[in-house]
Parts: C-alpha cells; structure tokens; sequence
C-alpha cells in the first residue's frame, strides 16, 4: 500500500477501533515525517472491510484523487476478507482496495481538463465500480499467452526467435509462432499490427529486442496493457474509435479462428448488435471507456463458471487430494492394491474363478494323461497337449455366454446377480476368454507339433508296441500322416479362421485406423469384422468334428468336446432364432421422421412397436434390408421410455453408416420454417415417388447407463456422438420431474414407467451433463432436448454444459469478442450465438478435476453415477478422478464407461 511520500514502507501505523455488535468503524495511519494519510474502514460483522473515507494529512495530490474517486459511491463496494483475520490480513484488503483505485486515471486529476460535474460524476461511477471479482473475470478474458507459454517466459522465445529469425530479424508471418501463438497465425498477425501501430512501426520485420517489447507487453497480467492492446487491435486506423467496419472485421477475423460459421453467416447483424450496446448514443463508434465496461460485465450477466460458495470446504478438499508421499514401500503398495480391490473387487473375483477354473482343468487332464499308457512315449509333451485341449473345450463353451445379450439383458434387470457380477464388462470378458482360448490352443497344437509327434515318429519298434491300438497296427509313416488326418485338417480350419477373427476384430481394422496406403486398409471397417466373426459357425462345426474323430480315445463318452458345448450352443442358437423372429415380427417399425444434421449425423424417429418397453441408456440394434440383408448394428436410443416414439441418432462414418446415409438423403429436402437440420423428411409430407425403406430392430439390450437411477446424483459426460445414451437419460429425468410437480402425492418416483424397473425407487435427485464436441454444428443435433430442459426444469435440477472445444478457452483474446456478443446475445434474446439453445455455450474442454471437486463440495456423502461415453482416450483420466475422489472424500464416485 502506498504511503504518504510515494510508496515508501509506513514508519508506524495507528491502529483505532470502537467496537459493535454487528460492524465497527477503524481507523489507520500511516506516518512518514509530516506527511500521513487516514483511512477509516468499516469492518462488518461477517469480516469485510470497506474503505470508509481517506483523509489527507499532507499536501499529497494522488490521495487527494482518491478521496475524490470514493464521493460517489455510498457505500463502496466492500473488500472481502475470507475467513477471520487480524490486522494484517485487513491492511492487506485496504492494500489491495487502494491499488485498485490508484490503477485508474482519474478525470480532472493533475493536468487533465476537468469534465462538466454531472459528466465526471458518471466516468467516476463508472470506473470506480469496477470490483474485483469483476477485474479478476476481465483479466480472464484477455489472456493473448497461454499460462504455459508464460510461464517459460521470455527464453523460450528467444530460442524460437533464434530459429525462425532470418538474418536477426524475424518476419511478420512468424511472429505467433515465435511467441508461442500457434494454430491461429492470423489472428497473431493482427496483434502484430497493434502493436507496431503503436509504437509507429511500419516495417514488417522485428529485431529481437522488438520482439522481446512486443512479448513483455503480452504477457503483462495488469488489465489496462490487455485492454489497451485489444483495443489496438480493433481500432485499425489508430484514431482511437472503433467503426463499425472496425468491429466487423475483428469479428469476422475472430469467427474464423474459432471455426465459428454460424457467425460469420450472420456477422452484420451480430456487430449490429455490439455497436447497439456499446454506442447507445449513436456516435458511429466505440471508445475504450466502451469496450471496458463489457470486459467487466456484472456477475449476473457475465458467463457461468464453475464456483462454489463452500470456499472452507473447497480448499479442504484440494488439500485431501495432494498425493502423499509415503516412503515406506510396502505401506504404499498396500494402499494401491486396498483401492484397486475396492474399485475392481466385482471384476478381480469373477476373473480369479475363471482362472482358477482353467487351472483345475488343466491339472486334471495332465494327471490323468501322466497315468495313461501314451505317457512312457511322448512323456510330458502329451500332458500338456491334453491339459490345453481342455480348457480349450471349456473357454469355447464360455465364450458364446458373454454375447447372449438377451440372456445378459434379463439377469441384469430381472435378477440382483448385478450386485456380484460385472455385467457392464461383458463385452470385456469376452475378450479375456479369447485370450484364454488363443492360450489354450497354443499349448495343444505346438507341444503336439513339437514334441508329441516327433517322438512317436522316432520310438523303436519296441517302444511304439503299446500304441498299435490308438494309431494302427503300421506304424505312422512319416509327419505329412498327422496332418492330412481328418484331426489335422480340421485344426489347420480352425486355427486359420481363428486367425483372421481376431486380426479383423483388433481396432486398427475395425476402427479402420490404417492409413489409406496401407494394403489392408480394403480388410478394415466394421463390415469385415462383423463378417469375420461369424466364421465362428465353420469354427465350431470344425472343434466338434476335431473332437470326436481323436487318436486315443474312441469312446463316446469319453470325448467331451460336444458337452461342454451343448448347453451354450443350444441357448445362443435359441437366441438367435428369438431375435429373428421378433426383428421380422413385432418390432417391425414404421419411420415417421428423418432429420439429417451437421457433423454426418443422421437421426431417425420411429413408431414404438407395441410392447416394447426399454430404459434410457439401453441400445438396439438395427437392419436395413436396402443396405445389408445380414448385418445387425447397435445404435442408442435417444428417445425417453415415456416418449410416444422411439428415436436413435447415428455418427456416419463407416461405410454401412454412410450408405445408410445416403439412402435418406435421396429423400430428405431442405428444413422449412427454421427446423434444425440440413435436411428433413416425414412420413405427412413426402411425395408419392418417394418412400423410407424398411427398418428391423431388434432389442432393447442392456448397457452400463441404464442403471443410472440408483444413484443421487448424475455425472453425465458425452463427447460428439457418445451423447446419445446420455440424452435419453436427460429426457427420462426430466420426466420424472414433472411427474413430481403435476402430482407431488403419486409414487413418481418409481421407475417403472415406459419399460422400468417395477417398483424399486427412482433415486435420482440432481444431473450434470457435460457435452464436449469439437463443431458447433452439433449442436443442432439435440437443440429440441436442450430447449425443453431450459424451458420445464424450472427447479434447476438439470445442470447442462455444453463445451464447443474448437472456441479458444474462456479467457483467450481470440475468443473475447465471441464471450463479449454471446453475453449481449443471450441477455436480449435469450438465445445462445454458438449452439442456437437457450443453454449457454462454453468454450474449450472443461477442468475435469474442477468438476469433480464441485460435486464433491455440493454433494458430500452421496452417491455419484459417472457415466461416460465417447473417445476411449479420456477414459483414464476420468477413472482415476472417480477413484482420487472416491477415496479422499465422503463422496463416492461410481464410474462407468459405454463398451459397445
């Protein structure tokens, strides 16, 4: 805090106080010799103090401004002091009280001409309210550095200046590069323009010593360098206006580098609009005094962020979740492994039965073998060769139950089996039981190859004597006879076609993640897969015939191959046939309406087959003859079960999607009359040549999400297309909200409407939903469910966040026009620039931590349902932040994670 002679530290200060109930009045002085300045403040009740008066004890002229700048405000804005405090904690307020007011010129200060009284009076007003919480939101939304890149400071740039510089000097082009601006070089080129304007600089090359100025005066945190700099920008001609011309250049520049189009297609109306706010007198321009009171927009108006009253309990919070060091290793280790069995103890079991069933096998067929007569010529090679067969026979069994989805469906939800069993990793365990099959496979076909063989081709005479009555009574003439057998042929089949599954399955093909030189690129795509793995019928056809026709053992009922399979092929084959009778029977659906959107994204709304009853979060899976006659592909539903319709969006992007596609396009035409969508179609207003083609469903089956009701709280995250489960969940709230409000009395929180669970409590109290997509376009996909949200929650139980993550953050320069029009946007209409919702938009991907701390503050003791759906890389992340603060808070984290 200055003092009386121009910042020198205070010699002593006189500390005065007459206590109250509620508030008291305080008193400082800070001496220097003769000069001092008296500040009284108003300590309330609740620890804030506010700047009371300031008396001047000297002939000092800066005080004397600042006792003029408090005249006007009755009372001043108070200080906020978190938490009690002493003396120091409270000049350390008035301290920061007082640089606020000093960093502004006053008007009629030290040669300034000094407006008319009602005219001071007002700019007075006006800068003087600016608060801190204001300036701290301003200061946020001018940042033209990264956090990172400013950190690294001024070395780093001149690492970067010695690379892109040519002959000492760096060119115009290069100049965000060098500073560490990259992706929106253009925009960095606009920045340059500012500053050598202001600096009267017309080459179009900087030394390094400009470009040193240049950064230091970015990277400057004070709010006047940033607000002027911007202003710069703007005002191209430098005449210290900014024309409407002006506006709508920097805005257009701005909607480019956000790749904003629905803004660049409506650019006049949008700068129409700020010049309306910020011109009210209609001079033809913006100054700065304009531009600085929509920096500093009051809280009210200013873009939600995420903060949180328990400001104790957030910082006790944060301090939970710093890692300990515990050098003790085992005391570490321990630790883990007590969280790891806590979140995975479901998993950990079911996964230790399996293998301890494995072992027991396999330990019982290489005993056995270790007695049988084969033993003394092909010793243990024999052991092992039979102890693989038999867990092969029994994994193969194994494998089929993960992929009853029917089956997986009923237990789920008819049963309470979900408490002990994983069903949501079902897809998962599959992949584990073929990893036991390639194992078990591997033990039997190479020891057999290896050894077995060779031996038996190599015994004497003497020695082959006993096995006369498993081969023949001529001896085995060469390797090619193993082979050619009926046994060797069907296990060349199997192993081959094997093979090609689990290649064809691997992401890389099914995903088709090959680059487009790749000659295998023709094998990837879903297709292939799909194709691949139904040569699982020559493959089980083949494992029986192998199993029969054996060496040793010509017993029927010694040859197990066929029981174990039995029981789960006789109920995949019953499966099978239930889902083709009831895709081509009941849940044959008429299509009602197509709506094509931006982002290759098409979505169809259908009737509802009678009967059918399903939960939100659950999937189908669809075919279109017109496409595929074969192929089944499983899509969300979107539709709430209380809907009268039954809805799916679907993601083009692989080749059945894209011919799908392109089928409704042929039929669809351009929205009328504002719908969303590029093009639209319905079943009322199509014309007579034109028809939808024949859809089957078949379903519903169960997911992860589906269970979301036995949670308090909901923490849904989607990313692009991975919003669709989350959205049914959305609607399914919102009706059961309504339910409570038309009729408080009634059992609403049952969740058996629309295909529910019976009469078991519908638990959930309070949704977040964050959805994160990279084009703006997408929002058009669910704008409907977004607009009715807004329009019914009226409790405000539904948080929805929607994040367009190719906006520059909150806080960037690049996007402070586009926060500034979306304020001014959604305060006059009520709609927001970017979405086209009533839901406000946020820019860049959020703080997940920030977020889970939020609801652990807000939440503490309840249960929170995570549930996830989108790109598989922040899956660890979000994993880890459910654990982190599952384990350090009363709150609990449930994650979850969509597999199909």
């Amino acid at each position: 805090m200055a003092s009386g002679n121009g910042g020198t530290p205070p010699a002593a200060a006189d500390y005065r106080s007459s206590d109250s109930r509620s508030s008291s009045r305080r008193s400082t002085r800070f001496k220097e010799d003769n000069e001092y300045v008296e500040i009284t403040l108003d300590v309330k009740g609740d620890d804030t103090v506010a700047i009371q008066s300031i008396r001047n004890g000297g002939d000092l002229p800066e005080v004397a401004l600042l006792a003029r700048g408090l005249e006007p405000r009755a009372p001043p804005p108070p200080s906020a002091v978190p938490g009690p405090g002493g003396l120091s904690s409270r000049l350390k307020a008035v301290g920061t009280e007082l640089r606020r007011l000093a960093s502004w010129k006053f008007p009629g200060g030290i040669g300034e001409p000094s407006p008319p009284p009602a005219a001071a009076a007002a700019n007075d007003r006006r800068r003087l309210d600016r608060s801190m919480t204001g300036a701290a939101r301003a200061l946020r939304g001018l940042q033209f550095l990264n956090s990172s890149v400013v950190t690294n400071g001024w070395p780093e740039v001149e690492k970067r200046f010695d690379r892109l510089a040519v002959d000492g000097f760096l060119l115009r082009s290069r100049f965000g590069q060098c500073i560490g601006m990259v992706g929106s070089e253009e925009f960095a080129v606009q920045i340059f323009d500012a500053l050598a304007r202001r600096r009267g600089i017309t080459a179009q090359l900087l030394t390094k010593d400009q470009v040193r100025e240049f950064w230091e005066q970015l990277s400057d945190p004070g709010f006047d360098a940033k607000l002027q700099t911007f202003f710069d920008m703007v005002d191209k001609n430098a005449d210290g206006q900014i024309t409407e011309e002006e506006l709508k250049e920097v805005l257009t520049l701005t909607a480019s580098a956000n790749k904003l189009s629905k803004i660049l297609e409506r650019v006049d109306e949008y700068t129409a609009l700020i010049m309306e706010e910020l011109d009210p007198d209609q001079l033809g321009y913006i100054d700065i005094s304009n531009l600085e009171a929509l920096l500093l927009l009051p809280p009210s108006q200013a873009p939600s962020k995420l903060v949180t009253h328990s400001s104790n309990i957030s910082q006790l919070i944060s301090q939970k979740l710093v890692p300990t060091n515990d050098r003790n290793p085992l005391r570490r280790g321990l630790r883990k492994l007590g969280y790891f069995m806590e979140d995975n103890w479901k998993r950990v079991w079911v996964v230790a039965l399996w293998l301890a069933i494995n072992a027991g096998l396999f330990t019982w067929k290489f005993m056995a073998y270790k007695r049988h007569p084969t033993f003394d010529v092909m010793g243990y090679c024999v052991c092992v060769a039979k102890g693989g067969a038999e867990t092969t026979k029994f994994n193969m069994a194994l494998i089929l139950l993960p992929v009853c989805r029917n089956t997986i469906t009923w237990l789920r939800s008819r049963t309470k089996l979900d408490a002990a069993i994983p069903f949501n990793d079902n897809i998962n365990f599959h992949k584990v039981v073929a990893g036991g099959v390639v194992v078990g496979v591997a033990l039997h076909g190479v020891t057999h190859l290896t050894c077995d063989f060779p031996r038996l081709l190599h015994a004497s005479d003497a020695v082959y004597e006993p096995m006369k009555k498993y081969f023949g009574q001529t001896r085995v003439p060469n390797y090619w006879w193993f082979v050619k057998g009926v046994e060797g042929i069907t296990g060349v089949i199997m192993v081959v076609l094997m093979a090609i599954a689990y290649t064809l399955a691997h992401p890389w093909f099914r995903r088709s993640k090959l680059s487009e030189g790749n000659p295998l690129k023709r094998l990837s795509g879903f297709n292939m897969f799909w194709y691949s793995h139904h040569l699982f019928v020559v493959v089980y056809i083949a494992f029986v015939v192998h199993g029969v026709c054996l060496y040793i053992n010509r017993t029927w009922w010694k040859q197990t191959t066929w029981m174990y399979l039995a029981i789960p092929l006789l109920l995949y084959a019953g499966e099978r046939i239930f889902r083709a009778l009831r895709s081509h029977g009941f849940t044959t659906v008429r299509i009602e309406k197509v709506a094509i959107y931006p982002g290759n994204v098409i979505a169809i709304y259908m009737s509802k087959p009678p009967g059918f009853k399903y939960k939100s979060g659950q999937y189908i899976y669809v075919n279109c003859g017109e496409v595929s006659p074969f192929e089944w592909h499983p899509f969300t539903i979107t539709s709430a079960p209380g809907d009268s319709y039954l809805s799916m969006h679907i993601r083009c992007r692989g080749d059945w999607t894209s011919s799908f596609r392109a089928i409704f396009s042929q039929i669809c035409r351009p929205p009328m009359n504002g719908q969303s969508g590029l093009l639209r179609a319905d079943c009322m207003s199509m014309e007579h040549n034109a028809r939808f083609p024949k859809l089957l469903i078949d379903g519903p089956y169960g997911a992860p999400a589906q269970d979301y009701w036995k949670y308090d709280v909901l923490l849904l995250i989607g990313l692009g297309i991975g919003a669709t489960p989350l959205i049914s969940i959305v609607k399914d709230v919102l009706n059961h909200i309504q339910d409570d409000a038309e009729d408080p009395a009634s059992p609403a929180d049952n969740h058996g409407k629309g295909g529910g669970a019976g009469s078991r409590a519908f638990m959930t109290d309070r949704v977040y939903f964050y959805w994160c997509t990279r084009e703006e376009g997408s929002f058009e996909w669910f704008r409907g469910v977004m607009n009715e949200v807004a329009d019914r929650d009226a409790g405000g139980r539904i948080e929805l966040h929607n994040h367009c993550t190719s906006v520059y953050e909150e806080g960037d320069a690049r996007s402070a026009l586009v926060t500034m029009l979306q304020a001014l946007h959604h305060a006059k209409n009520g709609v927001d620039v970017v979405s086209g919702t009533r839901v406000r938009t946020h820019f860049a991907r959020p703080n997940w931590r920030d977020v889970f701390k939020r609801l652990a503050v807000n939440h503490q003791g309840q249960r929170v349902g995570v549930f996830f759906c989108g790109d598989q890389t922040l899956t660890p992340e979000l994993r880890r932040l459910a654990q982190d603060f599952s384990h350090k808070t009363t709150t609990k984290f449930v994650f979850h994670k969509e597999n199909f």
